[in-house]
């Protein structure tokens, strides 16, 4: 255990040092995204509106749901967080493989590559987080003192999504395949998650299994605290905080091992 801690201790101590050169690709990422798009950062405002509107028409319309908050409300929350999550790892999975040329040729911690990908996406998040106030506003849910505990989960978040952002970013790098079979998991994933409906439409077990995936619990806490103003204090939330940790310190310590194997793998 101890050995562990010293590992993990000394990993984000390396992170620490090289915190100009993360700071540096996380710009010079969003410079590249933004630089030829005539809307620029209001496609990260774009995006979650036009995806609301389509499964407001879908589960309004045509499904006949009813949630216990406005429907355009319940599914922005869910998904501006799946956004930010979905779109981390869109990012990480080529992280490795389009920056080869600096990994042979330069030393640095490559997970800063991953990392940079999931920041560039938080940036995004953030952004489409004025369309939210505005919502609120119009449907006129209080501001309550619940939303000082917003940077907690938005940390859960980050920290669930680094872990997995790094993992298929060095999966991809060894087995090319990864980047093509993400996408039907990630497809599969979000309907499995608590992003455009309640959970509890899915009925018995199945809405217990579907539980157990992380992003549930914590696209859940959004809107608790958004929304009702209380603080996640679930065993759901709980624990998709205790998995995230585990996981990032556990996928960190494997990316950092394997390192060495990356140049040949290029």
């Amino acid at each position: 255990m101890s050995r562990l801690v010293e590992d993990v201790t000394e990993l984000l101590s390396e992170q620490f040092h090289y915190r100009e050169l993360l700071y540096r690709l996380t710009l010079r990422d969003l410079t590249i995204r933004y630089k030829q798009t005539v809307m620029g950062f209001a496609w990260a405002l774009f995006m979650p509106l036009v995806n609301t509107a389509v499964f407001s028409v879908i589960f309004i319309r045509v499904a006949k749901i009813h949630t216990a908050i406005p429907y355009p409300l319940f599914a922005y929350i869910g998904l501006l967080s799946w956004n930010f999550f979905a779109s981390s790892l869109r990012f990480s999975v080529v992280s490795l493989t389009s920056n080869s040329t600096l990994i042979t040729k330069v030393f640095f911690p490559r997970e800063i590559f991953p990392l940079s990908a999931v920041l560039v996406c938080l940036v995004d998040f953030l952004v489409g987080g004025i369309v939210l106030v505005g919502m609120m506003i119009y449907y006129r849910v209080p501001f309550t003192p619940a939303l000082a505990f917003l940077p907690v989960i938005i940390a859960v978040q980050f920290v669930f999504t680094a872990a997995v952002a790094m993992f298929i970013a060095m999966a991809n790098l060894f087995f090319r395949d990864v980047k093509y079979l993400f996408e039907i998991i990630l497809t599969v994933w979000m309907f499995s998650s608590s992003v455009v409906y309640p959970i509890r439409l899915a009925g018995g077990d199945l809405a217990t299994y579907l539980r157990l995936n992380p992003m549930t619990p914590i696209i859940e806490a959004y809107r608790l605290v958004i929304v009702t103003g209380r603080i996640p204090l679930t065993p759901g939330f709980a624990a998709a905080t205790t998995l995230s940790i585990v996981l990032l310190a556990g996928v960190w310590l494997l990316f950092h091992r394997a390192e060495f194997r990356f140049a040949e793998s290029i």
